[in-house]
Formats: structure tokens, C-alpha cells, sequence
């Protein structure tokens, strides 16, 4: 066995041995030796292989596996720009907290920095946005090489999992590989075959009984935040929260405001259009005197506002090294917030008048967003946002696009009644309605990948994705798919508005701009898009009402995409008559 093959092989050992169960692909010369032994192990059904042929769908296809099935997933690729290409999905990984393992080929540190072919500095390419980075070195047949390998791999994926530090994130392990690139036919494929002391100074073998080469014990930070009772709180859920900040919210007797992708968007507390009572009832916003943070809150000015008050106590709860405090007003930082014993009464509390307020207020709301969009003569893609969300059962997931998507589900959609089963805030997953989010650096690049990637592990019910069509645009080469991969359950629904949306309702969207707006922001292209997808053999369905939506919506088998073209020059007035219609019917209603 050549030493390219077997570097790989024992990493790829290493790695299904360490629970990697998912890895993704992308072809090419220097990473052949990578490439085989993932064949190898897929044949033998310990990882399920995805190829696909561009490095930047690669990526987000290995982080949506990622960020839904919980664990590490390698993206292998070849050296030069196809490492390059890899930045963004590493940064996203980065931002989410999600365990991504990036392993680059390279070429030997002789063949660099002189005019070898694909050959660039790939030393720390991706810079501070690893948790880890490692240069391999070039495999030598020597004793000592299989200990160190398998020793990198447990320790690489014990660092994407942020086991030891609760900092999840990406890993890059850079692997240089010096011709052979290619097995012998003759190699063995168990690296437990006793053939392998014929031609390897040592064993390149495992612990006995597929166990892990190193066993890494997780390390325990945690203590108990005691918040105690008096301020008037909200608790506010961002991006990669869960359920805890619902069962927080409830436990303490206060409104939750919990974004689409929280993970805690559910309850009798959660608020639907909270961002918009914030706005319109600066009574209710200004009695505010304490706020818990989870996650990473991006959706909403009116939320930025709120945690950059001087004279509001902000609690952040994170387990990362960095916290959300853009406003730089974080009164305590903590690593749990979960109460036991710290808040009286164990369990929900019955509204107080403090709570009592927010629900009426929402309430209000709630049947005012109702009443405007049910006399809206337009398909909106607020309207969309609402069906596809109507549809989700228990069990399913949403994988939602930034920009306008995202935000058309927290404004438009009810909170879900999931139900918690203890008192931890674990939700039933048979009830629970899963919503991810690309909200780590919220780009809009490699959406429709982290969709497939996830649907390709849900397994507990149907899944969907809500794009924009510039979303889709961006990475309509996510459906570029090879007859050996696998075909997730995913139906895309693309709300085309010709351009960008979201900016309509942003101050360039103005009528001050209107004249330069179209060109510089606006960006129309015109592309059909069920001719893009005729071309890589996708049903596409065009749905241009309510029924029409509904009737795609119910036929969940397969890929699929479903475009609703709507129409963006009403958007800003549209926002701008729900924001009026909140602010009336709050102060009609209630007091």
C-alpha cells in the first residue's frame, strides 16, 4: 500500500470510527487517494458518500448535512481554487457554530511557490474562521504515522463538535499527497487484514472493536444563572437557540420572542409579529427592563434597538467564546440559563400583567396582520411565507433563505404549538417543526445545498425549502446531481419577485432613490427559471394563487421546485400598512 492511499484510508477509518456517518465530495487528482477510500467506505456502508461537481455546492451541502443530522461531516476537495471555493460555506460554519471538517489535498511543500500546477499557499487558508487547523504533512511509510493520524482525526472532530469547549465550528486539515495518488488493485480495503504487515512497517489497524483511538471526555463549564424575579423581562430566542429559551420564557412567566430559526418559536408565550409591537407600542417597549438572550438575534431592527438600551439589563446566554452584544450593553454573559430552583414555580407560570399585556398586544396584532393580508389583492410572498408554514407538520423542517424569506416567516408566521415533554425544554419530536437558517453571516450563497444537505438526514417528515429567486439563482448548480447520489424529499418553493425584494423596504427603497433603485438594486434578470430547471431534469411547478400553491405544497415526494412569481413594487407599501394597521389596532384593543 503506497502512502497516499494509506493516509487516507486510516482517516477515513478514524473519522467513521470518531461517528462520522455523512461525507461530501468534490472530484479531482490530488484528492483521488480521499476519494477512494470514501468509495471504500460507503460500499461497506459505514458513510454515505455525496459527489457533486462544484466546490462552493459542496460546501453547503456538507453544512446542511451538518446543522441537521448534528454531526461532523467532511467536505473533501482538491487542491488550488477548489479550496478557495470552500470559503464561504467555512465562514457560515464558522458564525453558526456548525461542526464542518474541510479536509484540502494539497501538493508536497517542495512542489509549492514554484509554478506547479493547482499549487497555491493553502497554510491556514481560511484563516481565524477554524476552530483548528492542522498541516498533515506529507504520509511517510514509517512507524508512528497510523497513531498520529487516527489521534488527528478523533481530535479533529472532538474540536468541530466544540465537545471540550462547547464552541462547535469548522476544522481544516490541510493533507499533502505525494504520487501514487491511486490504490494498488491489490490493497487491502479492511485495514484489519493481516495482509497489510506484508508491505507497512507497522499495523495500520484500529482499537480493537471499531472503538475510537482516543476517547475525549467532555469537559463541564456549566452553572446556573440565578435570575431572579422582579425586572420586567422578555426573553428574546435568535438563530441556533432552542428549546431551552422557550421553557425559560415559561418557567419565569414572560414573552418570548423567538425568531423562525430559534428553535423556540412555539408555546403560549411565544409572540407572533413581535418586531412590529415593538415598533408600534413604545409603551409596552419602553417597560422593558430586562432581556435573555439566546442565540444570535439578526432578523429585526427594532430587536437591535432594544439590546442597545443603556437602562435595559441584557443577559446573553452563550456557550461560545463570542456572544451576541452588538449593542454592547450585556450585563452578564452566562453559559445556561436553565432556573431550576432559581424561579418560583417550577413549570409555566399563569400570566402576570406583564405577560398578560404582550398576549393581548399580540393578539391585536396578530388579527391585524390577518385582516391586511386578507385583503390584499396581490399573491405576496408574505402570503407564501404563511402557506408553506401551514403546511409544516410535526416532524417536518424548513429550511428558510436570508434576506426577504427568513423575515416573511417572522412576520407572518404563527408560533407552532410543540409540545414540551420535560422540564428541561425538551420538545416532542414528534410534535417538533424544525426551521434552519443560514443566519451565521446571513448570504444568500449555497441556500438550495445546506436545503439538500439537510433534507438528505431529515427523517421524521416531509421537508422544504422558502428562497428567493436571486437565492436560487446563486445556486441553481445544487441541482446539478449525478445518477449514483442520493435524491432527498425536499420541495423548494421560490418566491420571484425579478430582483431584490428586500431591498424595497430598506431606505434605498425610498422614492428619493427611485431613479438609480432598479439598475443598482432592484437587479431584474429576467431568467425562467422552469427552463433552469428543465435542464437538470427537476420538476417545476409554477403556482400563481392560493389554491395553485396549496395543491404543489401537497405532493412532497422527490425534488422539486415550485416557482410563485409576485410582485415587488407593492412591498414597501405593503410593510408600511401592516406597521399602521399593528400600531391602530393595538391602541383600539387594548390598553
Amino acid at each position: 500500500m503506497n502512502p497516499s492511499t494509506a493516509l487516507a484510508r486510516v482517516i477515513v477509518d478514524e473519522l467513521w470510527r470518531c461517528g462520522v456517518r455523512e461525507a461530501v465530495l468534490a472530484p479531482g487528482s490530488r484528492n483521488a487517494a480521499l476519494a477512494f477510500a470514501l468509495h471504500a467506505a460507503d460500499a461497506q456502508g459505514r458513510i454515505r458518500l455525496h459527489v457533486r461537481v462544484d466546490e462552493r455546492t459542496a460546501g453547503f451541502l456538507a453544512l446542511g448535512l451538518a446543522k441537521a443530522g448534528r454531526r461532523p461531516v467532511p467536505v473533501v476537495c482538491t487542491s488550488g481554487t477548489a479550496a478557495a471555493n470552500l470559503h464561504p460555506a467555512v465562514l457560515e460554519a464558522n458564525h453558526a457554530g456548525v461542526p464542518l471538517l474541510v479536509l484540502t489535498a494539497d501538493r508536497p511543500p517542495d512542489l509549492r511557490g514554484v509554478g506547479a500546477s493547482q499549487t497555491t499557499d493553502q497554510i491556514k487558508l481560511y484563516g481565524d474562521a477554524v476552530r483548528l487547523f492542522h498541516e498533515v504533512g506529507v504520509p511517510e511509510r514509517r512507524p508512528g504515522q497510523n497513531a498520529y493520524w487516527r489521534e488527528l482525526a478523533g481530535r479533529a472532530t472532538a474540536v468541530a463538535r466544540g465537545f471540550r469547549d462547547r464552541n462547535p465550528g469548522p476544522v481544516h486539515l490541510n493533507l499533502a499527497f505525494r504520487d501514487p495518488l491511486v490504490p494498488d488493485p491489490a490493497d487491502p480495503v479492511d485495514l484489519d487484514d493481516p495482509r497489510l504487515g506484508d508491505d507497512w512497517p507497522e499495523s495500520l489497524a484500529g482499537r480493537s472493536g471499531h472503538g475510537r483511538w482516543t476517547r475525549i471526555e467532555r469537559l463541564s463549564t456549566e452553572h446556573i444563572a440565578w435570575l431572579e424575579e422582579g425586572p420586567r423581562t422578555v426573553v428574546v430566542a435568535g438563530d441556533g437557540a432552542d428549546a431551552q429559551a422557550r421553557w425559560l420564557a415559561e418557567t419565569g412567566g414572560w414573552p418570548l420572542l423567538a425568531e423562525p430559526s430559534s428553535g423556540a418559536r412555539s408555546g403560549p408565550n411565544a409572540l407572533g409579529p413581535y418586531r412590529l409591537l415593538l415598533d408600534t407600542r413604545p409603551d409596552l417597549e419602553a417597560g422593558i427592563e430586562r432581556v435573555v438572550v439566546h442565540g444570535w438575534p439578526t432578523l429585526s431592527r427594532p430587536v437591535t434597538r432594544l439590546l442597545a438600551r443603556p437602562d435595559v439589563e441584557v443577559v446573553v446566554v452563550s456557550r461560545r467564546p463570542s456572544w451576541p452584544d452588538a449593542g454592547h450593553q450585556a450585563y452578564r454573559v452566562t453559559t445556561t440559563a436553565a432556573p431550576e430552583g432559581t424561579v418560583e414555580g417550577a413549570g409555566r407560570r399563569e400570566p402576570d400583567e406583564w405577560l398578560a399585556a404582550w398576549l393581548a398586544a399580540d393578539r391585536a396584532a396578530r388579527a391585524a396582520v390577518d385582516d391586511v393580508l386578507a385583503g390584499e389583492p396581490e399573491f405576496t410572498g408574505l402570503h407564501v411565507a404563511r402557506e408553506v408554514a401551514g403546511v409544516l407538520p410535526g416532524g417536518g423542517l424548513l429550511v428558510a433563505g436570508s434576506s426577504n424569506p427568513i423575515r416573511d416567516l417572522d412576520l407572518a408566521g404563527a408560533p407552532w404549538n410543540n409540545r414540551l415533554v420535560d422540564e428541561s425544554g425538551r420538545i416532542d419530536p414528534r410534535d417538533h417543526r424544525r426551521v434552519l437558517s443560514n443566519r451565521g453571516l446571513a448570504g444568500i450563497d449555497g441556500t438550495l445545498s445546506t436545503a439538500i444537505g439537510a433534507a438528505l438526514v431529515h427523517r421524521s417528515g416531509p421537508a422544504y425549502a422558502l428562497v428567493g429567486d436571486l437565492t436560487f439563482l446563486h445556486d441553481a448548480n445544487a441541482l446539478v446531481r449525478g445518477p449514483y447520489e442520493a435524491r432527498p424529499d425536499l420541495t423548494i418553493v421560490v418566491v420571484n419577485d425579478d430582483g431584490g425584494g428586500i431591498f424595497c423596504t430598506l431606505e434605498q427603497g425610498g422614492p428619493d432613490h427611485a431613479e438609480a433603485f432598479e439598475r443598482i438594486f432592484g437587479t431584474p434578470h429576467g431568467v425562467d427559471l422552469g427552463s433552469l430547471t428543465a435542464a437538470t431534469h427537476t420538476p417545476f411547478t409554477r403556482a400563481t394563487t392560493r389554491a395553485e400553491l396549496r395543491g404543489a405544497l401537497s405532493r412532497s415526494r422527490g425534488l422539486r421546485v415550485v416557482e410563485v412569481p409576485v410582485d415587488r413594487s407593492r412591498t414597501r407599501d405593503l410593510h408600511a400598512r401592516l406597521r399602521e394597521a399593528v400600531s391602530a389596532a393595538s391602541y383600539d384593543g387594548v390598553r
